[in-house]
């Protein structure tokens, strides 16, 4: 006999590796759960800690999408919860959308939790904003063009790389050659600064900063092809820039400006 309840999957972003970036939402999902699908050569074991014990746990590695909506199928006849665990943010690369579609065809219920994506980690473990006032207002999140998935025109590396702001490059290090060509090719210099990133917040993480110029040398000498992100532009460099938000001369709903302050400001042409 079905259980009462309604079935549901949860689509829980697991970070970019470390348990301990779970989102608490994420755990509670995760520890709720009657089965729990995870990718176990990109999400670190330690977040099983958080499943019941008599919880079932399947490897998606093993599974086709087939495979996967026939354990939704099971929730849907069964009222089972089940916690469907993705590497990063589940917004991005993880094949996300076509199992929303696949359970909102099933009548199941839906829930998706975001999980810090694997660019904000390797921001963090450079110690560098993205976003430095007057240099870089703008993060570019893509991927290098003749993998498994094509990219739509106009998407291409060179193309966004025109704008010459900060780009957090996923899934390219096996191209490296092609990613430098791309990059040089929409106007960046050789000189550009690069933070590159292998396995980040797992036990074996490399973070390495190198320019666009020693870039490809740089992933053959540490063999990267995998499981690598690029962070490219100057703000990665950039000093000496100071955000207007906590500017003396800047005024919100909590804070008056100084008077003098906000006219030196106005001088400059900022907007206050």
């Amino acid at each position: 006999m079905a259980d009462a309840r309604t079935g549901k999957v949860t689509f829980v972003g697991a970070g970019p590796g470390a348990a301990d970036l779970l989102t608490f939402r994420a755990a509670r999902a995760i520890a709720e759960a009657d089965v729990v699908i995870w990718a176990a050569s990109l999400v670190q074991a330690e977040v099983l800690q958080h499943a019941r014990e008599d919880a079932e746990i399947l490897d998606s590695a093993a599974l086709s999408l087939e495979d996967v909506v026939a354990v939704y199928e099971r929730a849907r006849d069964e009222g089972l919860r089940i916690a469907r665990i993705h590497s990063g943010d589940p917004a991005l690369w993880g094949g996300t959308q076509e199992q929303l579609d696949r359970c909102d065809a099933l009548g199941l219920a839906t829930e998706v939790v975001p999980g810090v994506s694997a660019f904000s980690a390797v921001a963090a473990l450079a110690r560098r904003e993205l976003t430095i006032p007057e240099v870089a207002q703008s993060v570019v999140l893509t991927r290098l063009g003749g993998g498994k998935t094509p990219m739509p025109p106009g998407e291409e590396v060179r193309e966004f790389a025109k704008h010459g702001t900060t780009m957090a490059i996923f899934l390219s290090a096996a191209r490296s050659g092609q990613l430098v060509r791309e990059l040089l090719e929409g106007g960046y210099p050789t000189s550009t600064p690069v933070v590159v990133a292998y396995q980040a917040t797992w036990p074996e993480e490399l973070v390495v900063r190198c320019t666009i110029g020693t870039l490809e040398e740089t992933v053959k000498e540490h063999k990267l092809w995998k499981h690598t992100l690029f962070l490219v532009g100057p703000a990665l460099e950039a000093h000496g820039t100071r955000s207007h938000l906590y500017h003396p001369g800047h005024f919100h709903g909590y804070r008056k400006a100084d008077p003098a302050a906000r006219r030196a400001l106005r001088e400059r042409g900022a907007s206050t």
